[in-house]
């Protein structure tokens, strides 16, 4: 697979669960995954096990229908950027959002090496 063809299965999963386990057969024990300063899962986290705790259960749990449609992809050479729309909807509160998001990975013989998010986080914290 090609590093885009890489992180473009890692978002055809129905859920947030399923994508998270999508990843697992790219992400080694160095892997790291940073969500964006002020996202409610603010923080960089290695691994596959800390990040399936720490983002995947998470979206999981807190949200109903939480969902990334990706508008499009930017390859170069092991990086990649898919960049789109966050829309879900809060189980505590019961509010809806939408928010502009980029991700940026970066790969290595057929594994991801970071993962990088850029959202706009106080729209989402709003919600919660």
């Amino acid at each position: 697979m090609t590093n885009l063809e890489i992180v473009k299965s890692t978002y055809q999963g129905k859920t947030s669960e399923e994508n998270g386990r999508n990843l697992q057969r790219f992400i080694t024990d160095e892997t790291l995954w940073t969500e964006a300063a002020g996202f409610p899962y603010a923080g960089t986290y290695q691994g596959f096990a800390e990040i399936e705790k720490q983002v995947f259960a998470r979206l999981g749990s807190e949200w109903i229908n939480y969902n990334f449609k990706v508008e499009d992809y930017l390859a170069d050479g092991d990086k990649v950027v898919a960049y789109g729309t966050y829309s879900g909807t809060n189980k505590a509160t019961g509010k809806f959002f939408t928010a502009r998001v980029a991700h940026l990975w970066l790969l290595k013989d057929g594994k991801i090496k970071s993962f990088e998010q850029f959202v706009d986080s106080k729209t989402i914290s709003d919600v919660m």
